[in-house]
């Protein structure tokens, strides 16, 4: 939009269409306060400290909104151009692949103004990454026909067609819900999650006086478990005590009474799992087969509970155990992603990534869900090896452990059935953390896997790498020849024992060289 008239627009009529999941939920927007307005509808959450980019496609004259991405605002102006390349690339590219280029772009940058700034002072501070934005979107030939400032309940356009088109001190944003756009996204069932800070901090460390009295019964989880890991009955038996004991803690948080609200549910799942048994549960998941399993837990009556406990683990990962958050992180990701819940799923994934960025499960799935792949093919795939695991064992497990008919999602205060044992798990990609509070009991570190090359030197299925614990705590599912990444902490000489598993039959087709480019939405 380059008149703000309510007339001209960026396609030459004025409009924009927002979409619903219908043709009775179509709104149009004609003015720079509407896509001020829509932006937490076109993403689920209210962006902070971010620029976003919302693809434009030409639909009979109306823009049509596509996909969006969203990084976040780099501290350092001089990180700004790359990241605003990189923004555009990823998002323009990504369309390309799923067969349909941009033809316009809308730009934001949002940015809460810092103690004694104002928001016009952060709107011209952010002038230049607004313009890089433009300039990197039209070096790929698609045009920016809007760029819109968001900070402290204001909103400032950098595409007045005249100097005194927008007030100095901008011009407020409406009140939350109250929008045309707020009344039919609330028709539709299409929720905000609140801000993106509020959706990391259920999966954030511990930053309370627990968190010490975690990493405790981490230290002493791990010089417990490792060594029988490091043997090849331990390790087995090591698995199965660790599934057993999830599929118990999963039946505990199902038969928990409901509470309203997410906070006071997290802390509730808190109270219920105990140091020791997060401790056991972080450092069992740490194994890639056991973690596998662990993944079937996706669908149905089990899901709720498995997000909750999953929720839960990451929280546990304090200090120096941080790289095991990579396993919960992803396996909560997964589930997500498995239940319809992208949002949770692109931002668990994403700091599973941060957590440990060579961690292949959760690099592929992060792709595989920005790219907007049917979860239904890794659905199928884990559910087809609970199948061969169940007949492996003989006719009485295969009737315990067949899988059952897909049931209703489970819900946040979750009623669900018994937790059953299983899962092989997919892949993963990098990405960022989400603010802290208090979270559940995990042991040691995992640090990177290191992978396979075919023979035509492509990366291959991952080679489980040793886990990053505390010192003498290998990781359960490889060996590592190479230095600690963490300095002072210690490392194993001798080599895990356990081999490494084929390929995945769940890869869900992702490239597992590519890069994401943040929050691709």
């Amino acid at each position: 939009m380059t008149n703000h008239s309510e007339k001209p627009g960026p396609t030459g009529n004025g409009h924009i269409a927002y979409e619903g999941p219908g043709p009775e939920h179509q709104i149009t927007l004609r003015t720079p306060a509407e896509l001020a307005d829509a932006l937490p509808y076109l993403l689920g959450y209210r962006p902070e400290d971010s620029m976003v980019l919302v693809a434009l496609h030409d639909q009979d004259g109306r823009g049509r909104f596509g996909g969006r991405a969203r990084l976040g605002i780099p501290s350092s102006s001089g990180d700004w151009p790359s990241a605003a390349r990189q923004l555009a690339h990823g998002l323009i590219t990504g369309s390309e692949r799923r067969g349909a280029k941009p033809a316009q772009m809308v730009a934001f940058v949002c940015q809460e103004p810092a103690p004694g700034e104002s928001g016009q002072r952060v709107m011209r501070r952010l002038a230049p990454l607004a313009q890089k934005l433009r300039t990197e979107c039209g070096r790929l030939d698609v045009p920016v026909i809007e760029a819109i400032c968001i900070s402290g309940g204001r909103f400032w356009s950098y595409c007045c067609p005249t100097e005194g088109c927008c007030p100095d001190d901008g011009r407020p944003m409406g009140l939350p819900g109250t929008s045309v756009l707020a009344a039919a996204a609330a028709y539709a069932g299409i929720q905000v999650r609140g801000s993106l800070k509020e959706l990391r901090a259920r999966l954030q460390p511990w930053e309370t006086a627990a968190a010490l009295e975690q990493e405790i019964a981490l230290d002493a989880a791990g010089l417990a478990v490792v060594p029988r890991i490091l043997d090849d009955d331990g390790r087995a038996e090591v698995a199965e005590e660790t599934l057993e004991l999830a599929e118990r803690v999963m039946r505990r948080l199902a038969d928990a009474p409901f509470v309203a609200g997410s906070a006071a549910g997290d802390l509730r799942d808190d109270r219920l799992i105990t140091f020791e048994e997060a401790a056991a549960l972080i450092l069992g998941l740490q194994d890639r087969s056991t973690r596998d399993r662990a993944a079937e837990w996706m669908e149905g009556d089990e899901a709720g509970p498995a997000l909750r406990l999953w929720r839960a683990l990451a929280r546990r990962c304090v200090g120096p155990y941080g790289e095991h958050a990579a396993a919960p992180l992803t396996l909560a990701g997964w589930v997500a992603w498995s239940t319809g819940d992208d949002l949770e799923a692109r931002e668990a994934l994403a700091m599973a990534l941060g957590a440990d960025p060579e961690y292949l499960f959760a690099r592929l799935l992060h792709q595989a869900c920005n790219e907007g792949l049917d979860p239904e093919s890794v659905r199928r795939c884990l559910r087809g090896e609970r199948v061969q695991r169940a007949q492996a064992q003989g006719p009485t497990a295969n009737a315990s452990a067949s899988p059952r008919p897909d049931g209703p999602e489970g819900g946040e205060g979750g009623e669900g059935g018994k937790a059953r044992d299983g899962g092989m798990d997919p892949v993963g990609t990098t990405g960022t953390p989400s603010a802290g509070r208090s979270r559940s009991h995990e042991p040691h570190e995992t640090p990177p896997r290191r992978r396979r090359r075919t023979r035509a030197g492509e990366p291959g299925p991952a080679t489980a790498a040793p886990d990053r614990t505390r010192p003498g705590t290998p990781r359960p599912d490889s060996t590592h020849t190479g230095p600690s990444r963490n300095p002072g902490r210690g490392r194993p000489a001798a080599a895990a024992k356990g081999g490494t598993r084929r390929g995945s039959a769940c890869d869900p087709g992702a490239d597992p060289s590519a890069q994401t480019t943040g929050e691709d939405m």
